[in-house]
């Protein structure tokens, strides 16, 4: 109930939990491999669907070689093992991130960094620099598509000889300086999970111009035999690593490959809605005294589907939840980083890594950083209510 005992409404709020829809042009794909039971990518001699995502994605990005798997962490994994990362290597990773990033650490026998994030959601580079002289390997993650100091980040790893893997999860289609994030460090690695630009409920590919790491990456991906051969430009590098190195069997299918493939001349369109979207929904929130969405830096062009925002101000825990219940009421769902039970990305929730680090800037920001989905397809007047009941929920909870 709203304080003057009236129910508020959410007939008209949207649905923000639909992925992005499967373009019809799939179906006919999808069918025929049904029909025929050739899914599997090593099946077909040459041109199998997920063979034509590697190439279509490749040139997309502007990358020599790219590499499909089975998710974005199978992506970040093969990354560092294709590094060749002695066991027990550090790895510099954001504090603000998903479970999965420093999971993918741990499942690569490698020990993960934390480095502190400033309340723009970004890499706070002098903690950054203070950690860098003991790392082995940087994996940067764009979280929620926002992007760090790339040309500072790449001018330390750069001097000191230490190569970076750019977690892309978000950030298909984002531009850093005119460059394709995802194609500034050694490696990128990006996301088809349901909740991302591109949609095929799971998968994930993996970008590089080294030779070198894609043949290893596309060995241990489950390249077995002499199917590494299927693979263009690269037999003489596969040849040599065949055998030497395990086998993860961390594959596509083909069905993923053909839901993806449409999708790819979409992109285009999908963020520059995205960007209109997002920034709508921020010129709203920031007219109000109770919330900021922080500014990109200067070099990033973004690729939004979601919005985060922090809450202004000196608000305690029980206003910030009592602003969720709020906006809740109002039929929008805002997540608070660190006042939501589990979430996995918060760094203090992940309980494999032992006793969490101390990270105060991180923890601050996190206990006031808030998280709205804009999927590409809402419309304006979608997009006016979402910001509006956020506004109002701010204004009952503060005004």
């Amino acid at each position: 109930m709203a304080p003057d005992g009236q129910m508020l409404a959410t007939a008209s709020a949207p649905n923000v939990y639909d992925s992005e829809p499967i373009p019809e042009a799939a179906r006919a794909e999808i069918d025929r491999m049904l029909m025929s039971g050739d899914l599997f990518r090593y099946t077909a001699p040459a041109d199998a669907p997920v063979a034509l995502l590697e190439s279509e994605f490749a040139a997309l990005l502007g990358s020599h070689y790219a590499l499909a798997v089975s998710s974005c962490s199978a992506a970040l994994f093969l990354s560092l093992k294709a590094l060749d990362l002695p066991r027990g290597a550090k790895v510099l990773i954001p504090a603000f991130t998903f479970a999965a990033v420093p999971s993918s650490v741990v499942h690569a026998d490698c020990v993960p960094v934390l480095v502190e994030v400033g309340p723009n959601y970004r890499v706070d580079m002098a903690d950054f620099a203070r950690k860098l002289p003991d790392a082995d390997a940087v994996m940067i993650s764009h979280m929620r598509g926002h992007t760090s100091d790339m040309d500072a980040i790449m001018a330390l790893c750069d001097a000191a000889g230490i190569p970076v893997i750019e977690d892309a999860a978000h950030s298909l289609g984002t531009v850093w300086g005119g460059r394709n994030i995802g194609t500034i460090g050694k490696v990128g690695c990006f996301s088809f999970q349901s909740y991302k630009l591109v949609n095929a409920g799971e998968g994930g590919i993996m970008v590089t111009d080294d030779p070198e790491i894609a043949a290893r990456a596309i060995i241990m991906s489950g390249a077995y035999e002499t199917n590494w051969k299927k693979h263009p430009g690269l037999s003489n590098s596969c040849a040599h690593w065949q055998n030497k190195l395990p086998l993860y069997n961390l594959r596509m299918q083909n069905l993923s490959a053909a839901v993806i493939r449409p999708q790819l001349p979409l992109v285009a369109e999908r963020v520059e809605k995205g960007r209109a979207g997002h920034d709508r929904v921020a010129a709203v929130l920031n007219g109000s005294s109770y919330l900021v969405v922080p500014d990109p830096l200067g070099p990033e062009v973004r690729a939004p589907d979601s919005i985060q925002f922090n809450l202004k101000g000196d608000w305690t825990d029980q206003q910030a939840l009592d602003f969720q219940a709020a906006a809740k009421r109002r039929g929008i769902s805002v997540q608070v980083f660190g006042l939501s039970e589990g979430n996995a990305r918060a760094f203090w929730n992940w309980q494999f890594l032992g006793e969490p680090p101390e990270l105060p800037q991180t923890k601050e920001m996190l206990m006031r950083a808030c998280d709205v989905r804009l999927p590409t397809r809402l419309t304006n007047a979608e997009l006016d209510y979402i910001a509006t009941a956020i506004v109002d929920a701010a204004t009952e909870v503060r005004g």
